[in-house]
């Protein structure tokens, strides 16, 4: 019976926190750590995009992208099918964007997995 008499006890003094002077000064430094890490969030991803964005213009700007379009131009449609039929997707893609293309296609869809990953982690 001690024990039941002790939980309720406990249960009333926990659910009647005490009123304390500095509670609004506590509220506003609490706000403001959570209000600075989302603001520290917002600038590692805005970077993280600028750097995304500078190294696909690079990529593009390095795989002769021009000239590989152009020949595709030039090209029958049945040719492109034939071409793609018999070579397979990663080797048919090689010749129009550049095999280091592909890879860091690769590696920035396993980075965004990774990130979606985590953020629903961090959610659950």
């Amino acid at each position: 019976m001690a024990e039941v008499d002790f939980e309720r006890r406990l249960e009333r003094m926990f659910a009647e926190a005490p009123v304390t002077a500095d509670e609004t000064a506590f509220a506003a430094r609490v706000e403001g750590r959570l209000n600075r890490g989302w603001a520290a969030r917002r600038a590692m991803i805005w970077i993280a995009g600028v750097a995304g964005g500078a190294i696909g213009a690079t990529q593009l700007l390095v795989s002769n992208l021009r000239p590989s379009l152009e020949r595709l131009e030039i090209a029958t449609p049945r040719e492109l099918i034939t071409l793609r039929e018999a070579a397979g997707a990663a080797e048919w893609m090689t010749p129009l964007v550049g095999g280091e293309t592909l890879w860091l296609m690769a590696a920035l869809a396993a980075a965004a997995v990774g990130l979606a990953l985590t953020r629903m982690i961090e959610e659950f």
